[in-house]
């Protein structure tokens, strides 16, 4: 740590979890930092906009997956009450959608819960001074999938139907749609993927962020 580190102000983070004990642990963490402080906790999306509106933090750490409000619908009304929010994704659900859904609402970084906790201090650092940080395993999973076709709204959607267990006729009504339609939509679904059935469809789609587990 350099003086000039020293005597500047430190990184302003908001914690945003709906899990107390990963909040406690990530404050705890950033105590630990000379440069860091936690400025505030919230527990879900409207608490997270509140608190990013009174605070104004520099950094803001944000999960996905929270009760009511997403994660991402968060990240969009903040970049929204401010352009230059700098939002970093720390959350368990891996998958190049979600990634991807996260930064085109305006995550600055994507990183895993498993990481090591020198990677999401040092991800802090990076996103607070305007670089854009994604963790290795997502980084890989977007290359990967960079050249497949994303699977639309409706598609995802009749994937969720279908991971409830529903048949193609209960999915037909509950999307206002015909059965003929489904059984047209869900062979679209399986050559986006490159599967072959229901159930292989909906392990992929959940691994890669499409459905939620």
């Amino acid at each position: 740590m350099t003086v000039a580190s020293l005597s500047a102000s430190p990184i302003r983070v908001l914690v945003v979890d709906d899990h107390p004990v990963v909040r406690e642990g990530v404050t705890g963490l950033l105590a630990r930092q000379d440069d860091m402080e936690a400025i505030g906790e919230a527990c879900n999306g409207p608490d997270a906009i509140a608190k990013f509106r009174d605070l104004a933090p520099d950094v803001t750490l944000m999960d996905v997956q929270m009760q009511g409000m997403s994660g991402i619908e968060a990240i969009e009304k903040i970049r929204a009450l401010s352009g230059d929010a700098r939002i970093l994704v720390l959350t368990t659900y891996p998958g190049d959608a979600n990634a991807i859904r996260a930064i085109r609402a305006g995550a600055s970084g994507y990183l895993l819960k498993n990481c090591v906790r020198s990677e999401l201090i040092d991800a802090i650092r990076s996103v607070h001074a305007g670089r854009r940080v994604v963790c290795s395993d997502i980084a890989h999973a977007l290359a990967e999938h960079a050249l497949d076709e994303p699977l639309t709204d409706r598609e995802a959607a009749i994937l969720r139907l279908v991971a409830e267990g529903h048949p193609n006729k209960q999915i037909a009504w509950r999307l206002t749609l015909s059965v003929d339609t489904i059984k047209a939509q869900l062979k679209t679904i399986f050559e986006k993927l490159g599967v072959h059935d229901r159930t292989h469809a909906v392990t992929v789609a959940t691994r890669r962020g499409y459905i939620d587990r």
